[in-house]
């Protein structure tokens, strides 16, 4: 396999420099909307009306401002976020090298994979770089999904990076507060569970009901408790449930990073010494502007044990916030890799026949 080098100006395309992208103005009250929504979307009956509170508006005014921003493609979705992990998907983020002058084949063909829920092309030799979920019960599994991916995508070669320990994966855009905010360590949390929990029938038909899009209206849970046949209060003290359980990570809106004025995301990958792993991981994951940081396996030629995912306005802020990692921890060893490309990013849907559906056509299984 070719050597993993420090990501340098040579592969793909002129990282985006400027400093908006492509954001669409917001003013102070859609900043404190977009961090309300992100952070504190209640499991209540009328969740809005909480945002609203905290916000100093109507419920009424809350529900219009988040449908505008829907509108104007600032917000993704409100959606419940479940654990991949936790439900029993494997899943991983794989680096492939492709033809650097065609990516988008090889993206294409990856992203209908219905467990390929991010893609980016990225500084480097390998080139893009994604993560893949696969269903517990899955016949090819992750090692088999990669193989058929690989070859019907022209992949050269394919590097597994799984999660060997789990210190954050949040994702937040800070909006309200600037660099200084987004490279501030706050509160340092213990490594995250990434076992498997145990779920019945009920909690898969809970979640195929709630997955996806969430109805912006004064009692968003309804729908979901009426097609499941019980009530609204039967349906939340079943997601808090869940929530206890680590299945629901919580609900929340997620973003479009670049038309909310995040239009850089760096990877920083950090040379860690492995005593040090498990003390610096979490201090790490505890910078604000850090959305996801994980341990992944090293290589010869890859040193890099821990992975940190930086947003920010621009590449200056993202690296202001590496580098202040770096001055916080004393570990100057790093590499960043950019994306240049986004070529998917959805939420997952689970318990879905799209799954069995890819294997069938690509596998024969």
């Amino acid at each position: 396999m070719a050597s993993m080098s420090q990501a340098g100006s040579g592969f793909g395309p002129k990282l985006r420099s400027r400093k908006h992208g492509a954001a669409t103005p917001l003013d102070d009250l859609d900043k404190r909307l977009l961090n309300l929504m992100q952070g504190s979307f209640p499991i209540a009956p009328r969740p809005y009306q909480h945002v609203a509170n905290e916000a100093g508006i109507t419920e009424a005014e809350a529900i219009e401002r988040v449908r505008q921003l829907l509108d104007e493609r600032i917000i993704r979705q409100v959606t419940p976020i479940f654990d991949t992990r936790a439900l029993g998907y494997s899943s991983m983020l794989v680096a492939a090298r492709v033809d650097p002058e065609n990516p988008w084949r090889a993206a294409n063909v990856i992203n209908e994979h219905p467990g390929v829920s991010h893609n980016y092309l990225r500084n480097h030799e390998f080139n893009i770089w994604f993560t893949i979920a696969t269903e517990p019960d899955s016949p090819l599994g992750v090692d088999g999904t990669l193989e058929v991916l690989a070859k019907i995508a022209g992949a050269e070669s394919v590097r597994q990076l799984p999660t060997l320990q789990l210190f954050k994966i949040r994702m937040d855009l800070e909006m309200e507060g600037g660099t200084e905010a987004l490279a501030q360590a706050v509160e340092v949390a213990p490594p995250a569970e990434t076992e498997k929990q145990p779920y019945d029938e009920f909690d898969i038909a809970v979640i195929r009901a709630t997955q996806g899009d969430m109805p912006v209206i004064p009692e968003p849970y309804a729908p979901a408790a009426e097609k499941l046949n019980i009530s609204q209060d039967q349906l939340l003290a079943h997601l808090e449930q869940m929530q206890e359980r680590r299945l629901l990570r919580r609900v929340a809106a997620i973003l479009f990073h670049r038309r909310a004025g995040f239009s850089a995301n760096g990877m920083g990958v950090w040379k860690v010494p492995d005593e040090r792993i498990m003390e610096l991981g979490p201090r790490m994951a505890a910078f604000r502007g850090i959305s996801h940081c994980y341990q992944r396996p090293t290589y010869k030629d890859w040193p890099y044990s821990i992975f940190t995912m930086a947003h920010g306005r621009s590449k200056d802020e993202c690296d202001a916030i590496l580098d202040s990692i770096a001055a916080q921890t004393g570990i100057d060893e790093r590499a960043t890799l950019y994306s240049s490309t986004e070529f998917k990013k959805i939420r997952l849907l689970y318990f879905t026949d799209e799954y069995r559906a890819w294997e069938r056509e690509h596998a024969g299984v």
